[in-house]
């Protein structure tokens, strides 16, 4: 669960990693009181879930509280990749003498916490490790022992600009590390990192992603925290099924990530576009399929739905019992196309077949039949 900037640097504050005084506005009012208290100027940043907010117009400077309150009212409402701004933070503006990044992300390869640090702060890292992969630094850390003020001092040697910052650096990188353990985190990041003219270091930014499967150890701040959900992502969360939106119209149920990613390519290759990844998982419980239904339909850019299921552990006749309960609980205007095999897959036909149902065992033809289904949908 990634979560906003401002929900970043409670976090932060609760392990002493020091960050500009801020508050959160919903209106262009609660700007203007904002900046107000802070009584300096102000930095008025949109709180959404993607990068790139600067370049967007996202994030503006404002030296009094009236400009704070124009700033937020030019900001409120932007669509920032896809995202509407329905809250901004006010924040003290602070001088910047150097910064860096920093970051602890969780390393699958080698099964542990990784500190990754740059020279480059205020760079998207991705461009860094593109163009300068050399001024990357990073550090596996071992679980047994964490990370260790000297070896935090080591890496922070390497980018900071003298030794004075590095050690103040070093120590929040440390603290750093204690969010990511603590918040059970896959990502805690400080970009940029900086040093003020004046000598002190702040994270001027924060960017933390909470895993999700340790959720039951942090309750209140994951249904705190939560970012906003549509009808469908609260659904699929609620039982346990794997769906991200995507911007297309052929709703796509499959059991299985890979499978599900192969279907969502072999849509494109046939000139589709996926509306969603829902994985439905190893379960066939007909309530999941019920639910899947569901959360298609509550995307009315749906036009055509594909159920894509290889029986392994699946079995097909519990889908198909599933669909068939599903289709008659609930108005389906949109064609549903069915492609089934593996486990009960006769017995599976035999349900369908039994409620006006066909299913196809070729990808390649389900796919097919998507797609035209949805490109007829569109022309009518």
């Amino acid at each position: 669960m990634n979560i906003q900037e401002y929900q970043a640097k409670e976090l932060f504050r609760v392990h002493g990693i020091p960050v500009p005084e801020g508050e959160v506005a919903r209106t262009p009012a609660e700007a203007r009181a904002a900046a107000g208290r802070i009584g300096a100027q102000v930095v008025v940043k949109a709180q959404v879930l993607v990068g790139g907010r600067g370049k967007a117009g996202g994030i503006k400077l404002a030296a009094t509280a009236e400009e704070a309150e124009d700033k937020a009212t030019a900001i409120l409402g932007m669509d920032i990749k896809g995202l509407t701004v329905e809250e901004v933070l006010v924040t003290r503006a602070e001088d910047i003498a150097s910064e860096v990044y920093l970051a602890v992300v969780l390393d699958r390869r080698r099964k542990r916490a990784l500190l990754m640090a740059s020279s480059e702060g205020g760079v998207e890292i991705e461009e860094v490790a593109k163009k300068t992969p050399d001024k990357i630094v990073t550090l596996p850390i071992d679980p047994a022992y964490g990370l260790q003020p000297y070896q935090a001092r080591a890496v922070m040697l390497r980018v900071a600009p003298d030794a004075a910052s590095a050690m103040a650096m070093a120590r929040i990188a440390v603290q750093l590390y204690e969010v990511f353990q603590a918040e059970d985190c896959s990502l805690a990041e400080i970009n940029p990192l900086v040093v003020t003219p004046d000598g002190r270091v702040i994270a001027l930014d924060a960017k933390v992603s909470l895993d999700d499967n340790a959720a039951f150890r942090h309750v209140r701040i994951h249904d705190e925290m939560r970012p906003k959900e549509t009808e469908g992502e609260k659904l699929a969360r609620e039982m346990g099924l794997s769906y991200v939106k995507l911007d297309g119209d052929i709703g796509c149920v499959v059991n299985g990530a890979g499978l599900a990613m192969a279907t969502m390519d072999l849509v494109k290759h046939f000139g589709g576009h996926p509306a969603n990844f829902l994985d439905i998982g190893g379960s066939s419980n007909p309530k999941k399929v019920e639910a899947a239904m569901k959360i298609i339909l509550s995307d009315s850019n749906v036009k055509a739905i594909l159920f894509n299921i290889f029986g392994g552990i699946t079995r097909c006749d519990d889908v198909a019992n599933g669909i068939v309960q599903a289709l008659g609980q609930m108005d389906v205007k949109v064609p549903v196309v069915i492609r089934l095999t593996g486990t009960n897959e006769e017995q599976a036909r035999e349900i369908l077949k039994e409620h006006g149902l066909t299913a196809t065992t070729s990808m390649d033809e389900g796919v097919q039949a998507v797609v035209e289904s949805s490109k007829e949908a569109v022309s009518r």
